[in-house]
Formats: C-alpha cells, structure tokens, sequence
C-alpha cells in the first residue's frame, strides 16, 4: 500500500479517537470533574499498558533513571489534559480544537530555552503566524475572551512543553516505558487531585461506558499518531491531522447544535500555515536556512 495512504489510515483512527474524547469529556462532565475524569482514564490506561507490557515480556524496558524527567512530563501533561477537558465543556469544539493546534508553535519558542535548539528566521516567523492566529481565534474583547478559551490556549502550552520532554526521554527509553510512567504518574496524580475534598464521585451506568472510552480514545489517538510518523513525513501527517478541526466542528453542530463563525476557520488556517511552513522548511534536503 502507499505510505501516504497508509499514513492517511493510521491518522483517520487519530482524528476519530481525539474527536470521541471530546465527545465523551463532555458527557461526563456533568457528572464528574475534571480531575476524576483523568483519573479514571488513567486507570483504563494502566491496564492497558500493563496488559501490553506483559503480552509482550517488555517490562525490562521500563526504566527509572530518569524518573525526574518523566515527573515533570507528566505533570505538565496532567495539567494540559486538565485544562482541555474543562474547555471541551465550555466553549466550541472546533475553538478548543483550534487553539490547541498552537501547540507545535510553543514547542518554537520554548525549544531554545528547554532543549537548545536555535531560534532560526523561519521558526520566528511560523511562531508570528501562530500568534496571529491565536488573536483571530479568540478575539481577546470582553465578548469573546472567557474562561474556555483562556484554558484552551493554556493547554497547548503544557502540550508543548510536555512534546519537548517526551523529546528528551524518546533519546534514552522506548515508547512502553514512557506510557507506563504516563499512565502510572497521571493515575496518582488523578487520585490525589480528585480526592483532596474527601469526596470522589463513582461513574455510574450511565458514565462508565464514557469513561472507558476516554481512556481506550486517549492512548488510540496517540499509538494512531506515532505510527502515521513512522510511515510517512511530517509535511503529510500534519495536513491531515489538520482535518480534526473542520470533522469536530460538524460534531459539534449535529450533537450540541454549536455554531461556529468563520473566523474560527480563519484563524485555525493562519496557525496551520505557520505550523506547516517551520515543517515543510525544516523537512527539506540539505535545508541551509
């Protein structure tokens, strides 16, 4: 099969899964919080991840010297997942969306300080782009700046900086060690979070199938993601990654009834050709720029 094709398989599994995840946040959010939410997906990825590890006798792959890094990973992954869920049940789909492909942008900016990567023209450029993008998507007045997009566009940068320390471990662990510690870490992290008021709510017949799905979606999107890298470039996984905004907006029109302006569609544009520029230049052969 062609890789393209291949890829483009492996990333309709990714924007399905991100899409039932948000679906899903949102069901249970009436019934739990946030923080039980990640806990309770946390514990369907630790018996996943377990399952995993022991079908395939890879349990000497985890490793711990590095168990600082991957703390500080996963708290900022914990916080970004935190601060997502919230925004999925309080502003459109498609602008939560949105905002969170700014993600690659941040990663620009933070790389010189967090990894030592130069801050080159292009890359200052892309990161412009982003930025605009980011005034056209949420509109910072007193009509359009609220809690949601306030957390949505926070989100992305803990998403950004936890893609640069899973950068850093990608250099020294595999993919098993650095999802067990993820599923594992976020679990504690989850309980804690959830039951510092002594009160953590059970998910009941109606949530638990929700639930399940929010863990099962969580590590599908991310093991589709991966898998569609390794196949094909980045310059042709990132566009069609980029079909999650215009799908998760129809979902939210046909199951919310959410209406979203084109200015949303605009500014979303503006942030993938920045996205897509700092790739496609980084990407070339012999790139001297």
């Amino acid at each position: 099969m062609n890789p393209v094709l291949k890829a483009a398989l492996w990333m309709s599994g990714s924007i399905a899964s991100f899409s039932v995840m948000a679906v899903a946040g949102r069901e249970v959010s009436h019934h739990l919080d946030t923080f039980e939410i990640l806990m309770y997906r946390s514990v369907v990825g630790v018996v996943i991840v377990c399952v995993l590890l022991s079908a395939r006798s890879n349990w000497p792959t985890v490793q711990t010297q590095r168990i600082g890094t991957h703390l500080l990973r996963n708290l900022a992954h914990f916080t970004g997942q935190n601060l997502w869920f919230y925004a999925v049940t309080v502003i459109p789909l498609a602008q939560v969306f949105a905002l969170e492909f700014t993600s690659p942008i941040w990663v620009i900016v933070l790389s010189p300080l967090i990894l030592g990567e130069r801050l080159t023209p292009v890359r200052a450029l892309a990161a412009a782009l982003g930025f605009i993008g980011i005034l056209i998507v949420a509109r910072p007045d007193m009509a359009g700046l609220n809690a949601g997009v306030i957390t949505a566009a926070s989100s992305a940068i803990f998403f950004a900086l936890t893609i640069m320390l899973t950068k850093k471990l990608t250099r020294h662990e595999g993919i098993g060690s650095i999802l067990f510690w993820l599923t594992a870490m976020q679990l504690v992290m989850g309980v804690l979070m959830a039951g510092y008021d002594g009160d953590i709510a059970l998910p009941d017949g109606q949530t638990g199938p929700w639930v399940v799905l929010i863990g099962c979606a969580g590590l599908l999107a991310h093991y589709c993601l991966t898998n569609a890298l390794s196949i094909a470039p980045a310059t042709v996984v990132v566009p069609i990654d980029f079909i999650r905004l215009p799908t998760i907006a129809v979902i939210g029109m046909l199951v919310y009834g959410e209406v979203v302006d084109i200015w949303v569609f605009v500014g979303a544009l503006i942030i993938f050709g920045g996205n897509y520029l700092n790739i496609w230049v980084e990407t070339r052969p012999k790139n001297r720029l």
